[in-house]
């Protein structure tokens, strides 16, 4: 007596066309995703360019005095008056600069969270649809297959 071994080739191809895979859906989260992608690279972006147009701002002011720190003094005592003032305006100038470099990083964060809470918005809903549609397919594959097993 020699026992059959049941083919389930046809059993598994049946099952998986009945619950097939929406392409449409996994393209949307991929354009979705994508276009998450792009605004973030762009908050990026222009926060590197605001930082560099201060660290600019920035060299270019303290190259500048230096300059007059560098000038010939008539008198010993007009150095020392030169580096105090140098230090004076870099001090004065670091602060402003930092605070121009806190806007920049404020703004990103708040870009940021603005992006994050709309992506979650957008992914909800998009789940929300997805799974809709899926239960929705789920429950007609099975009937059909249940059918099929009667």
């Amino acid at each position: 007596m020699t026992a059959k071994t049941q083919d389930f080739t046809k059993i598994m191809q049946d099952a998986m066309a009945a619950f097939p895979v929406d392409a449409a859906a996994m393209q949307d989260a991929f354009k979705t995703s994508a276009a998450l992608s792009e605004k973030f690279s762009k908050v990026a972006l222009e926060a590197a360019e605001k930082s560099t147009e201060i660290s600019n701002k920035w060299t270019k002011s303290t190259i500048a005095k230096l300059g007059d720190m560098s000038k010939v003094k008539a008198e010993p005592a007009e150095y020392t008056k030169a580096v105090t003032d140098f230090a004076s305006a870099q001090a004065e100038a670091l602060a402003e600069t930092m605070a121009a470099y806190a806007e920049v990083a404020k703004k990103v964060q708040m870009e940021t969270v603005e992006l994050m809470l709309a992506a979650g918005k957008d992914f909800s809903e998009d789940a929300s649809a997805a799974v809709k549609k899926a239960t929705a397919e789920v429950t007609s594959a099975a009937k059909k297959v249940a059918a099929a097993a009667k």
